[in-house]
C-alpha cells in the first residue's frame, strides 16, 4: 500500500512517501512559522524522488495534534484536500503516539511531550510492547511543575521524549528514575510505519472525519463583529 504522510503539528514539518512500511522518500524542516510555504513543494520532490504519480497514493495518513494550531491546520487541510480529490482513505494520527513509537527503549514507561507554548506541555504517557507502543493514561495540558509532580509520582523507570528542551531544567533535578531521550519531533517516516500498522484493520472514514486535535483554546479569538464592523 503507498502512502503519503504530513506532519506539521510541531516546529519540524515534514513529507514522506512510503509503501508497506517502507519509506521512499521524504522531506524535512525546521521551522516554528513555515509550515504552509513547505508543504507542496515537499510533496513535489517525494514524488518527483520517486517517481510516483499522485494517483499512485492508496491512503493519506497526517498528524492531527496536539501542536499549535497552525502547523495542525496546515497539514490538515492538505490531507484532507489530496484524499478527497484521490478519493482514498485519510487517517489522523497524534503527534505524541508518533514520538513514543520512535522513542528507543525497551522497558521504560515512555512519557511524549509536545510543546504547547505559552508554558504548557501536552504529555502522554505510553507503555513499550514489542514492534510498538500502546497508551497508558490520558493526553493533558499541563504546566513545567504539574509534570513534574507526575513524574515524581511514578514508581517506575520513564523515559521522557518529545519537545522536553522547552522546560525549564530544574524540574527534573531529583528525578532519578527518569531518562530524557530522542527523538525531539514526530516524523512523516514513522507515521508512514504507523500507517503500515492500521491499513490491515481496514477502519477508515471520510477525510472529513478526521478532526484535530487541539486540547487548548486558540491562542488569539477574533472578535467577529468588530471584525465585520471594520471590514465592511
Amino acid at each position: 500500500m503507498k502512502v503519503l504522510a504530513i506532519e506539521t503539528a510541531t516546529p519540524a514539518s515534514s513529507v514522506a512517501l512510503g509503501e508497506d512500511g517502507a519509506l521512499t522518500a521524504l522531506n524535512v524542516r525546521v521551522d516554528r512559522r513555515g509550515h504552509v510555504g513547505f508543504l507542496i513543494p515537499a510533496i513535489d520532490f517525494c514524488f518527483e524522488r520517486t517517481g510516483w504519480d499522485p494517483s499512485d497514493i492508496e491512503i493519506v495518513v497526517v498528524d492531527y495534534g496536539p501542536g499549535p494550531y497552525t502547523g495542525i491546520r496546515a497539514g490538515m487541510a492538505t490531507a484532507q484536500a489530496f484524499a478527497a480529490a484521490l478519493g482514498v482513505p485519510l487517517v489522523g494520527v497524534s503527534s505524541l503516539t508518533v514520538q513514543a513509537v520512535r522513542a528507543a527503549t525497551g522497558h521504560r514507561r515512555i512519557w511524549s511531550v509536545v510543546d504547547m507554548r505559552r508554558g504548557q506541555v501536552a504529555v502522554a504517557p505510553y507503555r513499550p510492547l514489542p514492534g510498538g507502543v500502546a497508551p497508558d493514561g490520558d493526553a493533558e495540558v499541563v504546566g513545567p511543575d504539574e509534570f513534574r509532580a507526575m513524574l515524581d509520582a511514578e514508581a517506575v523507570d520513564s523515559l521522557v521524549v518529545g519537545d522536553w528542551k522547552t522546560l525549564p531544567e530544574s524540574i527534573w533535578s531529583g528525578l532519578h528514575r527518569v531518562r530524557l531521550g530522542r527523538p525531539r519531533y514526530p516524523s512523516a517516516d514513522v507515521i508512514c510505519e504507523i500507517a503500515a500498522i492500521q491499513s490491515g484493520r481496514e477502519d477508515f472514514g471520510q477525510p472529513s472525519e478526521v478532526r484535530p486535535q487541539y486540547m487548548r483554546e486558540p491562542d488569539v479569538d477574533i472578535n467577529w463583529e468588530t471584525f465585520r464592523s471594520e471590514t465592511w
